[in-house]
């Protein structure tokens, strides 16, 4: 069955960037919708009209992934604002409890990058964003979608999550 909106398709991938770091790989096939929410729309550009084995590598450039990296994201919060045992690493789904910054955007995740004794950095973006991506995908199944995947526009958790306020959302590894 080619590949059409919309349906179902099962990858596998190796996701590097540009210098060739490893960022995810699926080596057990995956679900995706396409034609929905589920993968970058030059993922669905490449696949559209192909079939089972299909292979390809794409170059996906910031503003066709998980867009340019946006400067008004970070954020330098009071540590003693924020919940205590705050540490590198942690995130927040929203504004964390505590932040006293006004305007931070409410739908992002975010990380917190540095602590010091007297403040924490937290960052909005997507933690890929501003990097270009190399994407080694091949496809596995197609199948038909279901009336609630068709509805829903998704299998379930989308493949990529965009935190940068304009792109698709995530599912697999790479949160």
């Amino acid at each position: 069955m080619p590949i059409t909106d919309p349906c179902v398709v099962s990858l596998i991938w190796t996701l590097k960037d540009a210098q060739n770091q490893l960022i995810d790989e699926l080596k057990e096939p995956v679900e995706f919708f396409y034609g929905g929410d589920d993968l970058f729309a030059k993922v669905e550009e490449a696949l559209d009209g192909q079939d089972i084995g299909y292979r390809a590598t794409l170059h996906l450039e910031p503003e066709h992934a998980f867009g340019d990296y946006d400067a008004s994201l970070v954020f330098f919060e009071p540590r003693s604002a924020l919940p205590e045992g705050v540490e590198v690493g942690m995130q927040f789904e929203g504004v964390p409890p505590g932040a006293t910054t006004e305007g931070m955007p409410e739908d992002a995740i975010y990380t917190v990058t540095e602590a010091y004794p007297e403040h924490v950095v937290l960052d909005g973006n997507h933690p890929l964003a501003g990097i270009a991506l190399r994407l080694d995908l091949e496809v596995r199944d197609v199948r038909e979608a279901t009336d609630e995947e068709v509805e829903a526009r998704s299998v379930g958790a989308p493949a990529f999550t965009v935190l940068n306020h304009g792109g698709p959302p995530p599912g697999s590894q790479l949160h």
